[in-house]
């Protein structure tokens, strides 16, 4: 069997975008942020997101981003790469949080498309121009409508493409030939679908941020070094055992950092589930389902 040509991402292969602690007075917790980062290294990533809106970057401050990914680069050392998430709807913030993460050790920023503010695509690309200018860091855009209510259309892509910096592109529209466009324009594709991780292999992609990674990083990784090693047949095996936990984690809802902080509270990474407000931690019912998943996936 000839063997995939999966090239190597620009900011490795398997990345979560990883959960921020927070102290009972919720405060960001620094030091079990740090627990969190290390449990990823130590299960199969060789990246991180730090404050993406996994980190419930929405409700931190500029401040605690820049001590939380200093933290981080702490916690996990310097060979792990840190992509920082800096998309905002004001652009002279994210801005600001670009050189931020530049001066605090990121390896790239994570630009997601402004939410709420709903730009046409001469806005999304007059707010890109200026956070990539400022960052002075490859970059990887975010494109989730589902989440922004904006999308980037393919003729802004084929503009970007002479952008230097703008390197990859974390894609959870779902549109899998409209991704290997993109593929094809020469930017690297992370999946940001943990149910169509997979599948994205199958396309082209370099990787994935998941938020599944909380709870099964080391699967992950097997399931992305068999399908680039030339083992499709055992990839899809671990995805199958995947799919129950795949749907406990994002089918709960406001899925995202409350089903990953309460997979990291069931396997003893975490002793709390908090998050900011206007998220809500699940409940114990919830929290049920979930370790049902989990189990049900041989991962408790």
């Amino acid at each position: 069997m000839t063997r995939p040509t999966t090239p190597r991402g620009p900011f490795g292969t398997v990345l979560t975008a990883m959960a921020t602690a927070f102290r009972p007075d919720g405060s960001v917790d620094l030091e079990a942020t740090q627990r969190i980062a290390r449990h990823l290294v130590d299960h199969g990533h060789d990246g991180l997101v730090v404050s993406g809106t996994t980190g419930e970057s929405p409700t931190t401050t500029k401040e605690e981003d820049g001590e939380t990914l200093l933290a981080v680069r702490e916690a996990v050392g310097p060979d792990i790469k840190l992509v920082a998430g800096v998309g905002t709807n004001d652009t002279s913030t994210s801005t600001w949080l670009a050189q931020q993460a530049r001066k605090n050790g990121a390896d790239g920023i994570l630009l997601v498309t402004p939410y709420y503010n709903k730009p046409g695509q001469r806005g999304i690309l007059q707010h890109f121009r200026q956070v990539v200018e400022a960052a002075e860091l490859p970059v990887m855009l975010y494109d989730v409508p589902g989440r922004t209510g904006s999308q980037i259309a393919v003729e802004t892509y084929v503009e970007m493409a002479g952008w230097e910096p703008v390197v990859a592109v974390k894609d959870a529209v779902g549109d899998l030939p409209r991704g290997s466009r993109l593929i094809e324009l020469g930017y690297s594709l992370y999946s940001g679908d943990d149910i169509l991780n997979l599948a994205w292999l199958a396309h082209g992609a370099v990787g994935f941020v998941s938020v599944l990674g909380h709870v099964c990083g080391d699967e992950l990784r097997e399931m992305y070094d068999a399908f680039t090693g030339g083992d499709p047949v055992r990839a899809r095996e671990i995805y199958v055992r995947l799919l129950p936990a795949i749907h406990a984690v994002m089918g709960a809802p406001n899925y995202g950092a409350t089903t990953a902080k309460a997979g990291l509270e069931l396997l003893g990474i975490l002793d709390n589930r908090r998050v900011r407000s206007p998220l809500a931690a699940l409940d114990d019912d919830e929290v049920a389902e979930l370790r049902a998943g989990l189990v049900a996936s041989n991962l408790l």
